[in-house]
This record gives C-alpha cells, sequence and structure tokens, in this order.
C-alpha cells in the first residue's frame, strides 16, 4: 500500500472524549493518511486494479453540493475496494476551463483598466498561469475537508505538458484520418465571450416572448404571403420563404417570388419538408446565415447567406444603412415600428418559446456563419453506440443509456475551436507562400507543403474546446501517448461517476476518444447522480440566493455528517433535496455511535487481545450475542449487495439501521449486567462479542463516514496502522442463526409491549409493573423462557409470571399481543383505575365530538360541492383515522374497568 506505516496494535489507553468533535478530528487524520501513504497507488500485478479519474473541476471553481454529492459517492467506492484488497486508484486533476477561466481573469484586469489586448497574448496568458498558481488548489483544499482520499502524488492538470501533448497527438491522428476539417458553417455565438460554443453548451429556456406576422407582398401585386418569426431582426438576412409541398394552401405559390419588406430584396419561395405547416401561419422566412435549419435548408436550394448580425451582436451593413450598428434588440423594437407604420405588420401574438443562452454568461446566443474547426462525428459515434449497445459500458440507472443513444443518434458535427487565447491552441500552421495548413506534433521548421520556412507559417490563433482535452481525461492521465506501465495496469478503469446533465459534454466524448485511440472502452460503468436542490426543489443558484456552502456545513456539523447527509436517500439518477434536519439527524447518529463506542471502550479497559485474542469466540455464547452476530451478517451481506449495484444510499441505511436499532438500542443494553459482572466468563465473552461486532461494524460504516470510525477504531484493541487499510468484513452464512433471530426477536416484541403499555398509562419509568405472559406456541414459550431476565430488565418488570394455560383474562388489566404470546399488565395497584377510566371517557367523549363533526361535514352537499379534492380526500383521511381510535379506546376502557 504505497508508503504505509508498518502494522501496529492499537488499543484503548485513555478514554474518548465525553462528547464527539469533529474539529479535533477530521484534519488530523486527514493529515496522517497523507504523510502514512495510504491514498498512493502502485503498479501491482500481484493484485487486482481499481481505477476511478475525477470528473476535473475548474480551477475557477469551488466546492459546491453537487461535488460533495459527486466525490463522496466516488470515495465511498474507492474506500470500499481498497479495503477489499484491490490496488486502488482514485486519480485526481483539475481542468483549465478556458472560457470560464479567460472570462474570470479578464473581469479582474477589467477592474485594473486593463484589457488583454493590452497585455497582448503571452502577456494575457503569463497572467492566466499566474491566476492558476493562485487558485487551482482551493477547490482541491477543498476536498481534502470532504475526506477524498485521492493519490495526490499524481494529480494532473489538463495544460501540464503530458496532457497538452496527448491533445496534440489526437488532434493530428484525427486530422490524418480526414476526422478533422476547417469550414465555413454555422455556429451558436456568443456576442459576450466573443466565441463560439457547441450546440451543448447552449442552455435552453422556456420565455415568454411574442410572434410577429409579416406579410411579404408577392412580385406583381398578387397579394402577399404571411410568415410568423419570433425574430423580426433576421429579416433583414432572408433568402427566401418557405413552405411544406404538402401544404395545399401554398402548393400554387412555389416558385413564385415575395419582396422583401424594408430592404426590397426579391425572395423566392420555396418548397422543404422540414417546414412545420402548424407553425404560424404555415409560411416561414428563411435566414441561413442565422438559423441553423435555414441554413441546412440553404445548402438544400443553393440560396446565399447574408449576415446581419456581427460578433458584438450589432446590426452590419448588409442589414442596411438605417439599422447598421444597431444592437440587435434595438432593431428589433425599431424594425417592428417601421412595420407597423408601413403597413407590412398583420399583428403581433404572446408567445412561450425555447430561448438559448450561453451556460457560462448566460447572453443569449447567436446562430452565426463562421470559419471553424470541426470534427466529424458519426464515424466516431457508430463505435461509442455499440458499446453501450453491447453492455461494455453501462449506464446506471440503465435508463440514461437510451438518453445517450439518442443524442448520439442525432449528434452533428462537434465545433471544435474557440476564439479565445487560454488553453490549447489548434496545432495548425498557414503557410504565406502557398496557402495551404500544416499540422503537426512538433512546431514545424518549415511547410509541409512547399517548404517554405518557419518564418512563413503563423499558427492558428484559436485554441480547442475545453472538452477536447478533457475527453481524453481517462487515458491522459495515466500517461498516453506513452505506453506507461500504470496505463496498461489500470486502463480502462471501473466507473465514471457524475452527473446527468454532461452526459453530451463529456461521457460521450470520453467513449468515444477512448475507443478510437486506446481500442477498448475507457470505463466499464457510468454512475449518474442527480442534482441536489434545495428544500424546495428548486436549482441551487447565486441568482435564487439558495446555495448551500458544503464548507460551512462541514464546519458547523463535520465532514462525516455532510457526507451521510448527501447519501442517505439518494438513488442513482434521481435528484434530491437538501434538508438541514437531515444533517442534524446525521450529525446525531455519529454522535449515537460514538456514545456507544465510549460505553464499549470503558467496558474493554481489561481486555486483552493477546489473551483473549480478536476472533469471534465459538463457545459460551448467550442468545443475545448469537443474534447479534448474526444480524451483523445479515447487515453486512446487505450492505455489499447495495454497494455492487452502486446503491449506495440504501447501503448506507442498512448500517444505520443495523447500528442504532440492533446494537446501540438491543444489544448494548441486553449485555450491560454480564459487562458488570467482573472477572466472569460471561463478562469475557460479552467483551469479545463486543470487541468484534464493534470493529467491523466500524470498518463497514467507514467507506461512509471515514473520520469518526478512524478515531474510534483508533481507540480499539486492533491491530493496523488505519481502519481504511482493515480488511473489509466478508459475510459468513454459517453465522446467520435463524433460531437466535426468532427467539430473542419474540423476546424484544414482548418488551416493546409492555414498554408501550407503561407509556399509555403514563407509568413513571422508576416504577415497576406485574406482567402476565401466555405464550400461544412452543416457539414462544421457549423463547420467553430463555429472555426472561431481559424481560424483567428491560421492560421494568417487579413480578413476571408466565402462564402456560390461561382460563380466563385477568381482570382490570390492559393487554397486547406480541411475540407469539398474550401480555397483561393488571393496574390494580399501580394506578388509579377509576382516574383512568374517567380519563378514557373523557378521550371517548372527544374523540367522538369530533368524528360527529367531520361526519357532519362529509354529508353536507354544499361542502362536497365547493371544498377541493384534496381538503375533502384529507377529511376522510382523518374519520378513519377518528373511528379507529374511538374503537382502540372503547376496548381500553372496557380492559381497565375488567368488563
Amino acid at each position: 500500500m504505497g508508503d504505509c506505516k508498518e502494522p501496529a496494535t492499537t488499543a484503548a489507553t485513555a478514554p474518548i472524549p465525553s462528547v464527539y468533535d469533529p474539529k479535533s478530528v477530521e484534519d488530523r487524520w486527514y493529515q496522517y493518511w497523507l504523510e502514512g501513504g495510504f491514498f498512493r497507488a502502485e503498479v501491482d500485478p500481484k493484485k487486482e486494479p481499481y481505477c476511478i479519474v475525477i470528473p476535473p473541476p475548474n480551477i475557477t471553481g469551488s466546492l459546491h453540493m453537487g461535488h460533495a454529492l459527486n466525490n463522496t459517492i466516488q470515495d465511498v467506492l474507492i474506500r470500499w475496494h481498497r479495503m477489499r484488497g484491490l490496488e486502488t486508484l482514485w486519480q485526481p486533476g483539475s481542468d483549465h476551463a478556458g472560457i470560464a477561466t479567460q472570462v474570470k481573469v479578464e473581469e479582474e484586469l477589467a477592474k485594473q483598466g486593463i484589457s488583454r489586448h493590452d497585455l497582448g497574448r503571452e502577456g494575457f496568458v503569463a497572467k492566466v498561469w499566474e491566476w492558476k498558481e493562485k487558485y487551482n488548489s482551493t477547490i482541491l483544499k477543498q476536498l481534502y475537508k470532504l475526506g477524498a482520499s485521492c493519490d495526490w502524488s499524481r494529480l494532473r492538470f489538463t495544460l501540464d505538458e503530458g496532457l497538452s501533448r496527448a491533445v496534440r497527438e489526437v488532434f493530428v491522428r484525427l486530422y490524418e484520418k480526414g476526422l478533422i476539417y476547417k469550414g465555413k458553417y454555422i455556429v451558436n455565438w456568443c456576442p459576450d465571450c466573443h466565441t463560439a460554443i457547441s450546440d451543448i453548451e447552449v442552455e435552453h429556456s422556456e420565455e415568454t416572448s411574442s410572434l410577429w406576422h409579416l406579410n411579404y407582398p408577392l412580385e406583381g401585386g398578387e397579394g402577399y404571403v404571411t410568415v410568423a418569426t419570433t425574430r423580426p431582426e433576421t429579416m433583414l438576412g432572408d433568402t427566401a420563404v418557405a413552405v411544406n409541398p404538402k401544404d395545399e394552401r401554398y402548393q400554387k405559390l412555389v416558385g413564385k417570388t415575395v419582396i422583401l419588406p424594408v430592404l426590397g430584396r426579391r425572395l423566392p419561395i420555396i418548397a422543404d419538408d422540414y417546414v412545420d405547416p402548424s407553425f404560424g401561419t404555415g409560411a416561414v422566412k428563411v435566414t441561413p446565415a442565422h438559423d441553423p435549419n435555414d441554413f441546412e435548408m440553404a445548402q438544400r436550394h443553393n440560396l446565399p447567406a447574408i449576415t446581419v448580425i456581427d460578433e458584438d451582436g450589432k446590426m452590419t451593413a448588409e442589414a442596411g444603412p438605417v439599422y447598421a450598428g444597431q444592437d440587435r434588440l434595438a432593431c428589433r423594437q425599431a424594425l417592428v415600428e417601421q412595420l407597423r407604420a408601413e403597413g407590412q405588420l398583420l399583428k403581433i401574438e404572446p408567445y412561450t418559446h425555447s430561448v438559448g443562452h450561453c451556460s457560462r454568461c448566460a447572453t443569449i446566443i447567436e446562430p452565426l456563419i463562421s470559419t471553424q474547426w470541426f470534427v466529424k462525428m458519426k464515424p466516431l459515434a457508430e463505435p461509442a453506440m455499440e458499446a453501450v449497445r453491447r453492455g461494455e459500458v453501462q449506464f446506471v440507472p440503465e435508463r440514461f443509456a437510451r438518453i445517450y443513444l439518442n443524442w448520439m443518434e442525432n449528434i452533428r458535427d462537434w465545433c471544435i475551436s474557440r476564439q479565445l487565447w487560454w488553453g490549447h491552441r489548434i496545432p495548425a500552421w498557414h503557410c504565406q507562400k502557398c496557402g495551404r495548413i500544416t499540422v503537426a506534433r512538433e512546431d514545424p521548421t518549415e511547410c509541409a507543403h512547399c517548404g517554405a520556412d518557419a518564418g512563413q507559417l503563423v499558427q492558428e490563433e484559436d485554441v480547442l474546446d475545453t472538452w477536447f482535452s478533457s475527453a481524453l481525461w481517462p487515458f491522459s492521465t495515466l500517461g498516453w501517448p506513452d505506453q506507461t506501465p500504470e496505463l496498461k495496469y489500470f486502463y480502462p478503469t471501473n466507473v465514471l461517476v457524475t452527473a446527468y446533465d454532461i452526459i453530451f459534454f463529456w461521457v460521450a466524448r470520453m467513449i468515444f476518444s477512448g475507443l478510437e485511440f486506446m481500442g477498448g472502452k475507457p470505463f466499464d460503468h457510468v454512475l449518474i447522480t442527480g442534482l441536489v436542490r434545495d428544500s424546495e426543489g428548486r436549482k441551487m443558484a447565486k441568482s435564487l440566493g439558495n446555495g448551500i456552502d458544503p464548507l460551512e456545513v462541514i464546519k458547523e456539523y463535520g465532514a462525516d455528517a455532510l457526507r451521510f447527509t448527501v447519501l442517505t436517500g439518494n438513488t442513482p439518477g434521481n435528484d434530491m433535496r437538501f434538508y438541514w434536519e437531515r444533517v442534524e439527524s446525521s450529525r446525531n447518529f455519529a454522535n449515537k455511535i460514538w456514545n456507544a463506542s465510549r460505553f464499549a471502550l470503558m467496558n474493554l479497559g481489561d481486555f486483552d487481545p493477546d489473551r483473549d485474542g480478536l476472533d469471534l469466540p465459538r463457545e459460551g455464547l448467550e442468545l443475545e450475542d448469537r443474534w447479534i452476530i448474526s444480524r451483523f451478517n445479515r447487515a453486512s451481506a446487505e450492505a455489499d449487495r447495495f454497494l455492487e449495484a452502486f446503491e449506495l444510499g440504501e447501503a448506507a441505511r442498512v448500517l444505520y439501521d443495523f447500528v442504532w436499532d440492533e446494537l446501540c438500542d438491543w444489544y448494548i443494553e441486553l449485555i450491560k449486567g454480564r459487562l458488570a459482572a467482573a472477572g466472569t466468563d460471561t463478562r469475557r465473552t460479552a467483551q469479545r462479542v463486543l470487541a468484534w461486532v464493534l470493529d467491523r461494524t466500524l470498518r463497514l460504516l467507514h467507506p461512509f463516514i471515514p473520520f469518526i470510525t478512524e478515531e474510534i477504531w483508533q481507540h480499539l484493541p486492533s491491530r493496523g496502522p488505519s481502519i481504511m487499510v482493515a480488511e473489509w468484513p466478508v459475510a459468513d452464512p454459517g453465522l446467520v442463526d435463524d433460531q437466535a433471530e426468532g427467539r430473542l426477536g419474540a423476546v424484544m416484541e414482548v418488551i416493546k409491549a409492555i414498554r408501550n403499555i407503561r407509556a399509555e398509562i403514563n407509568l413513571p419509568p422508576g416504577k415497576k409493573a406485574d406482567v402476565i405472559i401466555h405464550p400461544t406456541n412452543i416457539e414462544s414459550r421457549e423463547a420467553v423462557k430463555t429472555g426472561l431476565g431481559h424481560i424483567v430488565k428491560l421492560a421494568g418488570v417487579a413480578q413476571l409470571e408466565v402462564a402456560s394455560t390461561l382460563d380466563e383474562r385477568p381482570p382490570q388489566a390492559l393487554s397486547a399481543i406480541a411475540g407469539g404470546a398474550e401480555i397483561f399488565v393488571p393496574l390494580r395497584g399501580l394506578i388509579d383505575v377509576d382516574r383512568e377510566v374517567a380519563r378514557v371517557d373523557k378521550e371517548i367523549q372527544a374523540t367522538g365530538s369530533e368524528l360527529t363533526k367531520i361526519d357532519g361535514r362529509l354529508a353536507n352537499q354544499g361542502f362536497l360541492a365547493k371544498a377541493p379534492a384534496e381538503v375533502i380526500d384529507k377529511e376522510r383521511v382523518r374519520r378513519q383515522e377518528l373511528a379507529d381510535k374511538l374503537i382502540r379506546l372503547k376496548e381500553r376502557r372496557e380492559q381497565i374497568a375488567g368488563r
């Protein structure tokens, strides 16, 4: 295990503090793990490898709740497999985040009154590197706080030397295969970021706007064709009007000409299947330079493309002298007024439609024709689809495979060039002598076509899309294009953990990149997480002010509480809501473990592992020992089953229930008397079982809550340098004891029934009650017989009578049926029976009165006609609850009164 310290024996030397304080524990143990090399992974052919590559966080970012969820899931999987003995690598790194980082640095420069152009390209890039060195470690240090057990010695960055070489290699190979080309095409352009962005970097939102109906006169004065548009300003770039060839309304007009209002341009009327006859009037304007669908229509019909909006979002000279230079939205308003004045505006209708915004700055994107670099996607997409269809790459949940395949089947060529200075500069040089392009792995010394020297070569100004480099992440981080031992050993990786919103950004691109350049899939499974939303179900956002800072949660409650909160109740692929109450519940769980462990340690002070042994005793076991051993093995098996299925939330639930309900609330209570019997064999047996179960329970919990489990485990009489390299408990079916579970389960049911009766009559804890138990079958009789001492002690019993036969029920006694037995608690001498009868009578009267009122409302036809359905349903549910309660109260009265 890398540089791990030699195993040592740890044992309780002093009582642990009475209160668990995460602040005093977490940083200390994380530093211990780092210094001990426990996160290190080595190439070891004797061991099975297990590898996860971290979704590289942006260097501009800080830890948010999505990161907390995603990285906690990865850490659970990594710690689990590490404890199972696999050579486990969690590969860390960060992303240069081209657009986002450049925007951040430009904002900082603007505060100083400087632009990137003032510094020049080299000077600006140097500034960004300075910024990166300052802020890159921020989010990584925050991951330390979360407990992320990455191999930090292998930290990578998408612009480091090795990954940059991988990017060049991929670009050149794709170019040489004819899969990368440069050409004019319509792209999504951000007027604010001043760069092209890909389709999947456009965020669409429903917005209420208008649908403008405009009259385009037919040439020759024969009438007009009405078109409907959501963007009137683009009409200045129209080069046709299109209708559906099957639309009988316009079939006679196909081939004729209309006159474009304002500019007077002649536009042909064309027929194309793309046109939806049900949209607007069924006739649409065609603006090839400003709409991707119109662009493709223009290709089919050989239409010209006229650019009327520029890269700044302003109208060009082609828009005419009146509107040239105006902002596109200002032009819209002025143009609509002109059309209204000239009688060309027929009507305006309210209209809700999807509007694309830049995912980085939220500016409305502008489709523009631009010269860009593209990757041909069809040849790469088909093998990537087959890998998922054949099950080589499996999505969890499986439904996301359909989403992936649907997108891949309809994929367009990928625009990979960005008009930025920060990023991987495209390795292409334009020859000023012959005009051709040289693409090379190393900076060329001459033109590959005409031999012109380097002085005649000018490198492409654009950089590559950030996702181009991150698409190589699973193999570039392991040393590719060199055939390193790490690459051979750890590739393909085992699982990718990511949110559903970047399936297209990243997952799809990693799959086709791995298949193309490594000849095999990049990972076996893609575990899709949902989003962490606020308590009202809203997406967390700065604009809403509803974001939760994970570091603040850690500061207040501890990292373990945060980790357990985001895990419990979480299911793959589904969004979850964040509730502070659940964080408090997780903290309470940690405190429960701490208090139970503290009690155990206080009673293990004389436990000698060399004398008594750390293995499970096979002789002298009491019923409760056999029961807890059996229940532990069931919980262990079930937790493993859920972990294998990536149901981490369910695994956490199983362990929560076992620890809280069985280990703490029952077993520890059941053995307190034995632990108090100093010097006895039964004490030593209880100590051995308690130490064994607690040790292995902490191991099962460790991947979920690593800090508190390490702190407690180090006080236990356990062997090893850290719980994180302790052996993972494997359930033993031979230790499952159905008889012990059945018998003690029956005893527990009897105890709970007696406790419930005591609570019902508000009997003080210190006051004991006589109890009569009538087992109704042989198994129940044996269970009660075995558990008599537990029933007396834990149920507050004074005298316990086990009646083999029962001719008649005891008078004035409350009863219950539990654990295969009838249980009676006589009330005479225990409480004031007359007062209790009066109390129950009063409750019967109040319940009956409320029931009468509800019956009256439900019989009122006016109420039924006017009240909302949910109100009526609520009343009916309440009525049934009251009716059931009334029956129980009357039965109780009869029991108390002795009738």
